[in-house]
């Protein structure tokens, strides 16, 4: 069986292959690592936009960026994933997104991302989300924000209507110190 991470990134992977030429968002950017993943598919030509509210994610990705070479294009905005819209043309459809929640590994574990913004950039990209297109979270609860956020995600994440969505939670229920799980959204 795959970890909750490793199981995100099979998805991510999948979804690129799936729709090569596609818009991506990366919304919680950290260390580039998904956005990175995304453009080193050697089909993918599409665009990818990476949001994260720290300068210094910002920049750790750019510097990772720099060492490759990619057909696609992206975009690293410096901002909360809450406000995507305001850089997206409204026109702009969204092929998949991904999240890992809560802090930026190796950084303040006092900036975590916060269900509300959360919640207003995942009904932004489901707006947008095209048929089979999909969001991607991985949330991790081991820290007091993270367990507050996985909790109001999956309340919420439970009202979307089933008739235009299917959402899968996949997590390891026998293990200890809170293990990551990954919710994904998928449009009928």
């Amino acid at each position: 069986m795959l970890k909750a991470l490793h199981y995100s990134k099979e998805l991510l992977r999948t979804l690129t292959n799936r729709f090569s030429s596609g818009t991506f968002i990366d919304a919680t950017l950290g260390k580039g690592n998904d956005l990175i993943s995304i453009l080193l598919n050697p089909v993918f030509t599409g665009k990818v936009y990476g949001f994260d509210i720290q300068k210094e994610a910002i920049e750790l990705s750019q510097n990772a960026i720099n060492t490759h070479n990619f057909a696609g294009s992206y975009q690293l905005i410096n901002d909360s994933h809450e406000n995507l819209a305001s850089y997206l043309p409204d026109t702009v459809e969204i092929h998949g997104a991904i999240f890992n929640l809560g802090y930026l590994p190796g950084g303040d574990h006092d900036i975590t991302t916060q269900a509300s913004s959360t919640k207003k950039a995942i009904l932004e990209i489901r707006r947008r989300l095209v048929q089979h297109g999909q969001i991607i979270i991985v949330v991790y609860s081991g820290h007091p924000a993270g367990k507050l956020e996985k909790e109001e995600l999956f309340n919420f994440l439970t009202e979307f209507p089933q008739e235009e969505f299917q959402v899968l939670q996949y997590e390891f229920i026998n293990q200890r110190n809170n293990p990551p799980m990954v919710l994904i959204v998928e449009k009928r």
